[in-house]
């Protein structure tokens, strides 16, 4: 197989498509049971793969925390000869997962080399789409909908930029379920702790962040799951730190070469768990025509 140059491979959206190939499960399996190093590695790995594709066993060691020594018998204990060996698959792996959007590049480009940057966002947050809409399955979404519905309150949670789309999906929630709260409506972390309070193993709590990860959305999702409510978290890797406390993970490709993260996927996540359960009871049709026929006055006439 040929190889391609990992300078060719940045900019695309590698999270996703990588950690659902077979390597990525294997990394994703060492960082939930492996040693210390092992995880530290795995962890790395998984949030720098096309890096480490490019880099000397030295550099990714350093950047692991671990030592050369250390990292070459990762590369065995995961069945591969030595560290070359592991890299050339880590380099196939992504050449065979990734696939960039050409045409689009190829025309921005043609606008001259104020395009460039423009053409490489757009590529970005259509290969995020296309990632994440891939590792969405029917058995995945069916078992968010069977989560939700069982669920005495379903609690929606995302901070800073995530507080959006926690506000999205819980107003696309709000018809079908009895009891949906969205903890950070107003007043920041106190408020949103006090929310929090009532949540017990009866309860759900939706956990939504992407890069940069705000603290307090962790922190208080360790919380609910220590409440023993159960966690779905939407978030952008195995390697957030929320998919630690999470009953199911709901990934949501999000890199973005110039902003910090893109919401595009989360938003194509939020948009499927909603139709998801549109579409899981007939009854559902009923409470949508009762919204209809309740805001149908502040309707423009024929939309």
């Amino acid at each position: 197989m040929k190889i391609t140059d990992p300078q060719t491979l940045r900019g695309r959206a590698p999270g996703l498509a990588f950690a659902a190939s077979a390597l990525g499960k294997v990394l994703a399996k060492e960082q939930r049971t492996g040693s210390a190093s092992n995880k530290r590695i795995a962890d790395y790995l998984l949030r720098n793969p096309v890096r480490a594709s490019a880099a000397s066993i030295e550099d990714v060691a350093g950047a692991a925390g671990v030592s050369s020594a250390t990292l070459s018998r990762f590369a065995r204990s995961v069945g591969h000869a030595g560290y070359a060996e592991f890299r050339h698959e880590l380099a196939a792996t992504l050449q065979a997962v990734l696939q960039p959007v050409e045409k689009l590049k190829d025309s921005f480009l043609r606008a001259g080399p104020e395009g460039a940057l423009a053409a490489e966002g757009l590529e970005s947050t259509m290969s995020n789409i296309r990632a994440t809409a891939e590792a969405l399955t029917a058995g995945l979404l069916a078992d968010v909908v069977t989560r939700l519905v069982s669920a005495r309150a379903v609690y929606v949670m995302g901070f800073g930029l995530s507080a959006h789309l926690a506000g999205y999906l819980t107003l696309g929630l709000q018809p079908f379920l009895p009891s949906v709260i969205n903890v950070v409506d107003y007043g920041g972390t106190e408020i949103a702790a006090g929310k929090l309070m009532r949540l017990d193993q009866n309860d759900l709590l939706v956990a939504i962040s992407l890069p940069r990860y705000a603290r307090d959305v962790v922190q208080l999702t360790a919380y609910g799951r220590d409440q023993g409510a159960q966690v779905i978290a939407i978030t952008d890797s195995p390697a957030s730190p929320l998919a630690a406390y999470a009953d199911v993970l709901l990934l949501a490709e999000a890199s973005h070469p110039v902003l910090s993260s893109s919401s595009s996927a989360a938003m194509l996540v939020i948009e499927a768990v909603m139709a998801a359960l549109m579409a899981s009871n007939p009854g559902n049709l009923a409470h949508a025509e009762a919204l209809t026929a309740a805001i149908s006055g502040y309707l423009v006439s024929g939309t």
